[in-house]
């Protein structure tokens, strides 16, 4: 198969990792910097140009769009669809998984269980806003946000009716969420390709810290999960349309719930701490999926 990956860079761990194992598997593959794509519109003979000269036709693309080039990331891969180039990860779905308000409300709808969410627009509403998770502590999040910037642990009920007004004040899009204490300061990230989850792994955050991400000094260590986590992970992916997903779950006292769900993994951590090789289980995924124009969405959404 000829593959396309989208990326900002060929160096990143995840990108190298997705072309070693494609090339063991004897495919041809070329990363493309996304931002570097540029597109020919039209009824008749839709193109996709990069650096100078138009692209030879590919049998599958995967992307891997940082949240900063959402809007421009899922517009090329888009174009990859509507010319009948296989997906990984469809555009429609990622722009879904995206927004963390639909994404929370499309999980809320198949019963998956979630932290208990709050979202509001009038500072008017703060005091019952609070009330409605559960009180203090609380977290309060940034919908742009990622890889744990913009997320606030409130301690205190005024302390959260101060950090809710600025942010409000901003202009800010926020969510309210339950603080789930019992889950310590841990989450599980549960890394799902098609129907299964093909490695989990338990980050803890640093001392004096709650949110868990690699990127903020936590650390990363094998881990056991259940099958309703593992169901749970599963649903996730799915409801999002993704075919390959890192799910990040917390253990609470009435059982999983899911954090978020991330369209563009990283692999390094959960390979390295599982010694699992999930970028072979990515590429022999889309060796059994990879269909000319088998695109549900054929670049609609």
């Amino acid at each position: 198969m000829r593959i396309a990956i989208l990326s900002r860079s060929p160096r990143l761990y995840s990108t190298r990792r997705l072309v070693e194992a494609a090339e063991a598997r004897g495919h041809e593959v070329v990363v493309l910097d996304t931002l570097h794509c540029y597109m020919n519109i039209n009824s008749l003979d839709s193109s996709i140009h990069y650096k100078g000269e138009e692209l030879a036709p590919f049998d599958a693309v995967i992307p891997r769009i940082g949240a900063s080039i959402t809007f421009y990331g899922t517009a090329v891969l888009r174009q990859f669809e509507m010319m009948g180039v296989y997906p990984l990860n469809e555009s429609v779905a990622i722009s879904r998984s995206r927004d963390k308000l639909r994404s929370m409300q499309l999980m809320a709808r198949k019963g998956i269980g979630l932290p208990v969410t709050g979202f509001a627009h009038s500072p008017d509403d703060i005091p019952d806003l609070i009330s409605m998770v559960g009180g203090a502590p609380l977290v309060i999040k940034l919908l742009e946000g990622t890889q744990g910037i913009g997320v606030v642990l409130a301690e205190t009920r005024k302390a959260a009716e101060s950090v809710i007004e600025a942010f409000l004040g901003l202009k800010a899009n926020i969510m309210v969420q339950e603080y789930i204490k019992e889950a310590g300061g841990a989450d599980i990230r549960c890394f799902v390709v098609g129907d299964r989850v093909v490695a989990a792994m338990k980050r803890q955050a640093a001392d004096g810290e709650f949110r868990s991400n690699l990127h903020r000094g936590g650390t990363a260590s094998v881990v056991r999960i259940t099958p309703e986590e593992r169901a749970t992970a599963v649903r996730a992916a799915r409801t999002m349309g993704l075919n390959v997903a890192g799910v990040d779950i917390l253990r609470s006292n009435h059982g999983p719930v899911v954090m978020e769900v991330n369209s563009s993994p990283g692999i390094e951590g959960i390979e390295q701490s599982t010694g699992i090789d999930v970028a072979t289980k990515i590429i022999t995924f889309i060796e059994k999926n990879g269909r000319s124009n088998h695109t549900r969405t054929r670049g609609k959404g």
